[in-house]
């Protein structure tokens, strides 16, 4: 059947209302630190609800575009509000907790072999990326590289040659999860202590606390914001 037909939609209002926060920071030459007008401007401004400006910065805020202090305003995280289009958010929160049901499933096992399995250099490499990212963090960046390493070391630790191959076939997916989580506020330092622990318990080849700690710390990266936001029809 052809899809010509299909029923036309409309933007939302808050996705207008992104467009024109966009076109403002880039005419006002605006960057990361300063601050957005308030809500109650925006939406006189714009001539649009609170609603509307509300729904647009929590998809702002979702994205790790703006930081929301309570009582403080809306400020920048960078020199532009180059936003994600809706639909792609919407298609990535459908399909987050998927991946994230794989990665416990995978990688708390994996985490037990590697507790069991690993080698000498196993170990250098999981310390070479944990200081990787303690280095990327210490710069300011959310330490995503160094996350990589250290998760694709503890898979190599395992020596399950089956397992690698699952944990690759979703790496796209993977790569996604870690992005989200690691823009949360704090997550980056949080994620750092939880692969010492993990790294901790591998070095010490306890399998079940090594599972343990995994586990808990995917169900932290499960903990994003995305998953708490409803797109709605309008505002």
């Amino acid at each position: 059947m052809s899809d010509a037909l299909r029923p036309m939609t409309r933007p939302r209002l808050y996705e207008q209302v992104l467009d024109r926060l966009r076109h403002h920071v880039a005419e006002g030459d605006l960057r990361a630190g300063d601050r957005l007008p308030p809500e109650r401007e925006l939406a006189a401004r714009l001539g649009v609800s609170r609603a509307s400006v509300k729904q647009a910065i929590v998809v702002l805020e979702v994205q790790g575009l703006v930081e929301v202090r309570h009582g403080g305003g809306t400020y920048l995280v960078r020199d532009s509000l180059d936003a994600e289009p809706v639909e792609q958010l919407v298609e990535r929160k459908r399909r987050l907790p998927d991946v994230l049901e794989a990665r416990e499933a995978l990688e708390t096992k994996l985490a037990e072999l590697a507790a069991e399995r690993r080698t000498a250099d196993d170990l250098t490499a999981m310390r070479g990326a944990l200081d990787h990212m303690a280095e990327e963090i210490e710069a300011g960046g959310p330490g995503v590289e160094g996350d990589r390493l250290f998760h694709a070391a503890v898979t190599a630790a395992a020596h399950s040659g089956l397992l690698a191959e699952f944990m690759r076939s979703i790496a796209e997916q993977i790569t996604e999860s870690r992005n989200e989580s690691l823009r949360q506020p704090g997550r980056p330092h949080r994620s750092l202590t939880q692969h010492r622990a993990i790294l901790e318990a591998i070095e010490s080849q306890r399998g079940k606390a090594a599972a343990t700690a995994m586990r808990r710390h995917v169900r932290t990266v499960a903990k994003v914001r995305l998953l708490d936001w409803n797109p709605g029809d309008d505002a």
